[in-house]
């Protein structure tokens, strides 16, 4: 058993099925998607405080890696917006030396969720969730491109919001008009050139342009820098005893991103790609195993990024082929042109990423969540405050939070309980008799409502049958409240009968005490006329005009 598991979360035959009759159109589209990802990798890399060459070295060593042992036959792995966000405090805080163990400790975790079937978690989390997280993302990596579009660097220790704000309210115009400019061209050139000809690779198109302007015109504005021209050898990454706990703490959060974003990215590839499902545990061990193996190389926590991955799949891809072109096409960017890079414009790089950010964000789906219900707005509204004032991973938690008190609030508000005439002509006696139905789900949110319904009321009976065979859900809250219901009920001489329990609820009951509270087990029916015959021949043989017979419900 262990064994085929195991077997399933690795590589086989079966992942290239179809290669000899897509091959062609997998490295075409490995291709297309390797120019999208260059100046991505870049910006994502600069944006993070790591630096540009940690971007391009995830995107090759993370996305070659994620794309053999991965899930999805489309999906591509490498730096993404929201990992950027969570790594800039850490490099803040920690140095950016820390990323390197950060990084291999998350990857180790995340390959821990795949191995333990950690993989459907991420159908758990709402709609609202995850568009607010969307936003939120977006927006924030937006401020963290003002910086360098005003030709300023950020406040340290001050959170995205208040730095951008900082520094625009203290920006040297002089050098911001330049840089500024650098970005509206940027801007310009990635709306238009679509318009044109939707096979023109826009942004990588504007940083060649504003490159070359900017050199030949000698406007003086900050570059990338000195890149690497060849991948160094794989380093264990150094132990700081002091400063684990700490980063233990923040790889928590990097993993739990990584798998949420991964699974998410994998998920919506499977709706656009006729190649068939995912694997959503074999997708965590892939990105587990592309995390670690780019921090041994100095690089930074991967994902799988929902944009490339569109663009993979609008190129044709079938195969995991192209995924894998896509890493050997960074490749040789490493190895044979590195010294171009290095002289693009980081302005440049800030109007990808700006704009990109603006692709993120769909007015449509935001206006089909605010003109959904109360509850989801809110959802959608406070998930996105928080990821941009607070934390991307805290947001995620209180949204989800949140979204399950709103469904259990739901869920009880539906939860009833209801008197009913007993079936079939009226016979004498049947007034000492309630028949009670109960609807939708006795859980510890409805249990005391339910209790206090069942024991209040009009009427004096002396048999109450108790229909289960319509309520959906039962809990040990619930169960339990429903022990103490019987108990209090036979303690005042009301026999109880309970109608109707659904298999799957029955060794709750029994287990709580349900069974046992009962007068006997013949008091446990099936079948309703059954029940209410017994409940008539107990209003027969009683004294009617007996106290001890009578209560109160």
């Amino acid at each position: 058993m262990v064994r085929s598991r195991t077997a399933r979360l690795l590589p086989t035959r079966t992942d290239y099925a179809g290669l000899r009759s897509s091959w062609k159109v997998d490295v075409v589209s490995g291709v297309t998607v390797g120019v999208v990802a260059l100046p991505l990798a870049l910006a994502f890399g600069i944006s993070s405080g790591v630096g540009a060459a940690a971007g391009l070295i995830t995107a090759v060593i993370a996305g070659l890696v994620a794309a053999v042992f991965g899930g999805s036959h489309v999906q591509v792995s490498g730096p993404t917006g929201a990992m950027a966000v969570i790594l800039a405090p850490i490099v803040a805080a920690h140095g950016i030396g820390s990323i390197a163990l950060v990084t291999v400790l998350a990857g180790l975790l995340v390959l821990f969720a795949g191995a333990v079937g950690l993989g459907r978690a991420v159908t758990f989390i709402p709609w609202p969730v995850i568009e607010g997280f969307t936003l939120g993302i977006a927006i924030t990596i937006f401020l963290q491109q003002v910086p360098a579009a005003f030709a300023s660097t950020p406040p340290k220790g001050e959170r995205t919001l208040p730095a951008a704000w900082s520094v625009i309210a203290d920006a040297d115009w002089s050098a911001a008009l330049k840089t500024l400019g650098v970005v509206a061209v940027v801007a310009a050139l990635m709306v238009t050139l679509p318009r044109l000809h939707r096979s023109i690779p826009e942004s990588l198109t504007a940083i060649v342009v504003v490159t070359l302007v900017t050199h030949f015109a000698h406007i003086d504005v900050a570059a990338i820098g000195e890149l690497p021209s060849h991948l160094s050898a794989p380093v264990l990454p150094h132990v700081d005893t002091q400063a684990l706990h700490s980063l233990l703490s923040a790889a928590v959060a990097i993993a739990a991103l990584a798998a949420i974003e991964s699974l998410l990215s994998a998920r919506v590839a499977a709706t656009m790609s006729p190649t068939g499902p995912y694997d959503p545990d074999r997708e965590l061990t892939g990105q587990g195993l592309a995390s670690m193996a780019s921090g041994l190389f100095g690089g930074m926590p991967a994902t799988g990024a929902i944009a490339r991955t569109a663009v993979n799949v609008r190129a044709g891809a079938r195969t995991r082929v192209a995924a894998i072109v896509h890493s050997l096409f960074l490749l040789g960017v490493v190895y044979l042109a590195t010294g171009p890079v290095s002289t693009i414009p980081l302005a440049a790089l800030s109007g990808v990423l700006m704009v990109t950010c603006f692709r993120m964000i769909s007015a449509s789906t935001i206006r089909k969540i605010l003109h959904s219900t109360r509850s989801d707005a809110l959802i959608f509204a406070v998930t996105a405050v928080i990821t941009v004032c607070f934390d991307l991973i805290e947001a995620v938690q209180i949204g989800i939070v949140v979204a399950a008190f709103f469904a259990l609030r739901q869920i009880a508000r539906r939860s009833a309980v209801t008197r009913e005439d007993l079936p079939g002509p009226p016979m004498p006696g049947d007034e000492h008799i309630a028949l009670l139905r109960l609807d939708g789900a006795m859980f510890f949110g409805a249990a005391e409502r339910i209790s206090t319904t069942i024991s209040e009321g009009a009427n004096t009976v002396q048999v109450v049958i108790i229909r289960m065979s319509h309520l959906g859900m039962l809990d040990a809250t619930g169960a339990h409240t429903l022990a103490e219901i019987v108990t209090e009920l036979e303690s005042r001489g009301v026999t109880v009968i309970i109608k109707g329990v659904q298999p799957e609820h029955l060794r709750l009951l029994t287990g709580v005490g349900v069974v046992d509270s009962l007068r006997h087990q013949n008091h446990l029916i099936d079948s309703l006329d059954s029940a209410i015959a017994h409940a008539r021949n107990h209003v027969a043989v009683a004294d009617p005009a007996g106290d001890a017979a009578r209560t109160t419900l």
